[in-house]
């Protein structure tokens, strides 16, 4: 509830306040006290419990109510007793359902009502209705909360206080006429404001006359929404005001008292982010008129103040405001003007789960994780902030208000910043970082902000960059016509999938599709292959296998033509489901087995040939295309190599076999000729200036050793030469990210430690970085012994992440192989260790390694008994939430039911690279749909409003052209990104 009288001194805010019935008493005169025994508070969220908390604090009982829509929310468990109001209804709508909140208030014996803020706080006809019942209301009578709940009326109470208003209309507009006669008046800028609430619901800045319609719509949409009432006031729009409230505390004797101010001014959609109390860099004399001005126009309609930062400075006013309604008069509770001084600073931020990089749209979804940071100087108001919680779009994004105090405004900031660092959220996007970077902000340290301060420090959404240290598309695009031209009678291109799938999109924000677009045009004569990671595709968990199969067919439908499909176990059902859709898509089906050991080594026989040769005779069978050895960490000797494919050409004569190897040991290129002199067809090489150590054997090396024999590749060695003299300069620019930053040579010890290519390279930058480059040695030695302890693994992604993590706790913790055997029972593993042992990524041939496997706790001292209770039904989302005991406790998650899902329907993604597909940009529920299929728009033109936290957005169209075909009606709920509607230029 915002009461604004601004003037060209700054902006006089009196803010959510609630005044006592005024009568005719003066300081001196008695009234019965009469103490509360139980409270309802109508509201929800974070206010319900910090009233629930006073009235503990104070020993009266609590009442909760709640919508349908949150049963599960924290408020209804921190009061004494939780009622559901407005059944079938609305989420809103049920808060605002009077007749019901009254009914359980006298069906409990409540004897006073506390309205919170927002929702009915502002409503005559609630205070009326309570006063009716015979409950007291904790706020102004009803006379008081309709003259001050119409914002109008309000404004003509502060003209007669001697209070200066800036222009507006005298009563709530009814039509878009009247506010066009207004701004035909005064012009513009001007705002709307909805007359019945705050909060920064139902405000639009309109600054054209074209824009008029469409912002008088939408406030009218969001104060109806958001009060029940979408009446609204005009006024002149005031560019960037300083946003000043000042507090103030009445009781029902005539006693009148403020509590100084607070600058509110940083703001987005005239919603608070962060306030400051007091406010820096006022004035004295300002300071003092706008408090005089403010008494002045409390003493014409008293209030009662509401809580935030200042009582972190001042006094618990929850505290007052039950205290007062009993009866108490202020000098009682020890407040008097000349008592109360201002004592630091304090800052109040609110964490919300909005996304500041996309314009502060809200987001939703389960709290994954959820811890908050805490400590000396902190406050924290909060309701749905818990692991698990849901964060639905009916309500307000809060979740949680974090206050911080000290003796002033850098101390406080210091303060806030690290309880800031410390939250960990994860599961919805929140807007710490953001946050973070406002307390760092040299003008917001100075205390020099008005309302556009966030406008105008753009610099406030860099949010924690990340260095380009990938391989740009760019770089690839640069050269590929040369290799088109020069490289024909190549195999294949690999240059997607896998790693590169992932850097691109997340590293690089690139669009990979886009790089496999633009790359398959600039060589339409160059077979391009792709990893594909069986049931994992590109990403690092199993994927349902609706989703694997599609994205191979949006894969070759992009120019993709071979599928190399492995698994990290070489796990056969995730590799044949990985096949299969390969095959499914008309893709080329490469089936690749992982290799590790020594096949030539009759002494190692867990990975024996014939454990090769069957594993292959199981891949051909299914229909694989070609055959190919994935020698991920370089460990195929040339006797081992030639060894392995001769065996698998004489068992398959009329299959192709590829082989691909790294030159960590250096004798990549030796290995290599050996396997192509046994019949493979193939072999994987890298341009010489990327070549050796970790890398692929050099390509260069290999033409050359070939050139003239019957193994001739028939590739220019010229053209070799200046295809890696490119690569020369281009790898000079990322030199400060390149692994021969610390790396200068390969090293046969891989024979030893088997680590894969990509993963030594690494764990020796990590080491380095960290300054523990001496102690490499040590992590390779461990990482010996860390795979002799799971039982001889195959090393790749992400099995060779598991082996990693176990090395280096022994080393961190100066473990030996016998000594982590003989502790196991005792020692705290790496998550990825535990859940590797209980299976998650497969099993590995030959099974678990045993004793170690069952003597390998959770925890040192920690045993969880689980017992499975129930399955829940499936859920719109494809899940099913799965009941079972741990500890005997009941507990439950969501689990995804990849069997259902496969025959469910969902709502299509719009794709951000097909410019005409519009997507919604939050979470919310249509409001209206403005457009109709075949309809020309014109860009900019809107297209469907959304609403989502009270909170309504116009989604406008990029682009002209004409509506191809809409996907949404009024009232479906959309996730983000979920397609709108299609437009065709």
């Amino acid at each position: 509830w915002s009461h604004f009288a601004r003037s060209a001194l700054g902006l006089l805010a009196i803010r959510r306040v609630w005044s006592m019935s005024r009568s005719a008493h003066t300081a001196s005169q008695t009234l019965e006290y009469k103490p509360i025994k139980k409270v309802m508070v109508a509201n929800r969220g974070e206010i319900a419990i910090r009233v629930f908390r006073a009235c503990t604090e104070l020993g009266i009982r609590t009442v909760a109510v709640y919508s349908e829509q949150d049963t599960g929310q924290m408020h209804r468990q921190k009061a004494d007793e939780a009622y559901l109001i407005g059944k079938g209804l609305p989420p809103v709508a049920a808060y605002l359902h009077i007749p019901d909140i009254i009914k359980v208030a006298k069906e409990n014996d409540v004897d006073a009502i506390h309205p919170g803020y927002g929702f009915l706080s502002e409503r005559a006809d609630f205070a009326q209705a309570c006063v009716d019942a015979g409950v007291r209301f904790i706020g102004p009578t009803p006379d008081v909360v309709r003259k001050m709940g119409d914002k109008v009326e309000a404004r003509a109470i502060a003209t007669s206080a001697g209070v200066p208003v800036v222009p507006g209309t005298d009563a709530p507009i009814s039509s878009l006429q009247e506010a066009q006669e207004f701004s035909n008046s005064y012009g513009f800028p001007i705002i709307f404001k909805a007359a019945y609430g705050g909060g920064g619901r139902g405000m639009r800045v309109v600054r054209e006359y074209e824009e008029l319609e469409e912002n008088y719509q939408r406030a009218y949409s969001e104060a109806l929404a958001a009060f029940g009432n979408g009446a609204l006031f005009v006024e002149k729009f005031i560019e960037k005001p300083r946003h000043i409230e000042v507090q103030i505390l009445g009781d029902k004797y005539g006693n009148v008292i403020h509590l100084y101010e607070r600058d509110c001014s940083i703001q987005r959609r005239h919603q608070k982010v962060v306030e400051i109390a007091p406010a820096t860099q006022l004035d004295p004399h300002l300071r003092d008129r706008l408090t005089a001005d403010s008494v002045n126009l409390a003493r014409q309609v008293q209030f009662m103040v509401r809580k935030e930062c200042m009582d972190k400075l001042l006094v618990d006013l929850v505290h007052a405001q039950l205290r007062v309604c009993e009866g108490r008069s202020l000098p009682e509770l020890g407040l008097k003007q000349d008592k109360i001084r201002i004592n630091g600073y304090a800052i109040q931020c609110r964490v919300t789960t909005e996304d500041p990089a996309r314009g502060f749209q809200p987001d939703t979804g389960r709290l994954e994780v959820f811890r908050s940071g805490e400590g000396m100087g902190i406050r924290l108001d909060s309701a749905s902030a818990f692991q698990g919680a849901v964060i639905s779009p009916h309500y307000d994004s809060l979740l949680v208000k974090v206050i911080a105090s000290g003796k002033d405004l850098p101390a406080a900031s210091a303060k806030m910043s690290r309880a800031l660092a410390e939250f960990r959220v994860r599961g919805v996007k929140t807007n710490i970082p953001f946050l973070q970077n406002v307390l760092s902000n040299n003008q917001f340290l100075n205390g020099t902000v008005d309302t556009q301060f966030i406008d105008e420090n753009q610099d406030l959404f860099n949010l924690k960059p990340v260095q380009n240290r990938f391989l740009r598309t760019h770089d690839l695009k640069r050269i590929a016509p040369f290799v088109a031209h020069s490289f024909s009678n190549l195999f294949s291109v690999e240059n997607w999938g896998g790693a590169t799938f992932d850097v691109a999109m997340r590293f690089l924000c690139e669009c990979p599709w886009k790089r496999l677009q633009e790359l398959r045009a600039l060589m339409p004569n160059v077979p391009f292959q792709m990893l594909l990671r069986g049931a994992n595709a590109v990403g690092y968990t199993n994927y349902p296998d609706n989703a694997v199969f599609k994205f191979c067919e949006v894969a070759k439908e992009n120019g993709m033509d071979i599928f190399r499909v492995f698994d990290s176990l070489n796990y056969l059902p995730n590799m044949l489901m990985g096949m299969e859709a390969a095959g499914a898509a008309g893709g080329v089906v490469e089936a690749a087995i992982s290799y590790t050991g020594d096949v030539s080594d009759p002494t190692r026989q867990k990975y024996s040939l014939d454990y090769y040769l069957k594993l292959a005779d199981e891949l051909v069978k299914a229909g694989t295309h070609i055959l190919c050895i994935k020698d991920m960490a370089g460990l195929l000797k040339p006797d081992s190599g030639h060894l392995l494919v001769s065996a698998l050409r004489d068992r398959f004569p009329d299959v192709p076999i590829h082989v691909h190897t790294h030159d960590t040991a250096g004798a990549g290129v030796a290995a290599m000729l050996a396997c192509a002199e046994a019949g493979a067809d193939i072999v994987d090489v890298a341009v010489d200036s990327m070549a050796g150590m970790t890398s692929q054997p050099s390509m260069g090396a290999i033409v050359a050793c070939t050139k003239g024999t019957k193994l001739s590749t028939g590739i220019s060695l010229e053209k070799v030469f200046d295809y890696s003299e490119y690569w020369e300069v281009t790898r000079g620019l990322y030199a400060p990210f390149d692994c021969t930053a610390t790396m200068k040579s390969g090293n046969a010890d891989v024979y030893e430690n088997e680590i894969p290519g990509g993963q030594y390279t690494n764990l020796h930058f990590q080491a380095h970085s960290m300054g523990l480059g001496n102690k490499f040695k040590e992590v390779k030695k461990a990482y010996a012994e860390a795979n002799k302890l799971l039982g001889d693994l195959i090393k790749v992604t992400p099995s060779s992440k598991i082996v990693g993590d176990l090395a280096q706790f022994m080393v961190q913790n100066s473990l030996t192989q016998a000594e982590v055997e003989e502790r196991a029972d005792e020692l705290s593993f790496p998550l990825s260790v535990v859940e590797f042992l209980q299976g998650h990524i497969g099993i590995p041939h030959g099974g678990f390694p045993e004793p170690f496997r069952s003597k390998v706790e959770l925890e040192r001292g920690k045993t969880l008994h689980i017992k499975a209770l129930a399955l829940g039904d499936l859920n719109k989302a494809g899940q099913r939430e799965v009941f079972f005991e741990l500890n005997g406790q009941l507990r439950s998650v969501l689990v995804k039911d990849t069997v259902a899902m496969k025959e469910m329907h969902f709502h299509p993604k719009a794709l951000k690279d097909v410019r005409g597909q519009i997507g919604a940009p939050m979470p919310g529920k249509v409001v209206e749909v403005k457009v109709k299929q075949g309809q020309k728009v014109e860009k900019g033109q809107p297209l469907c409003v959304l609403s989502a936290m009270k909170m309504e957005m116009v989604v406008n169209s990029p682009l002209s052209g004409t509506v191809a075909k809409i996907y949404v009606t009024a009232d479906s709920t959309l996730e983000g990104d979920d397609l709108i509607l299609e437009i065709t230029e």
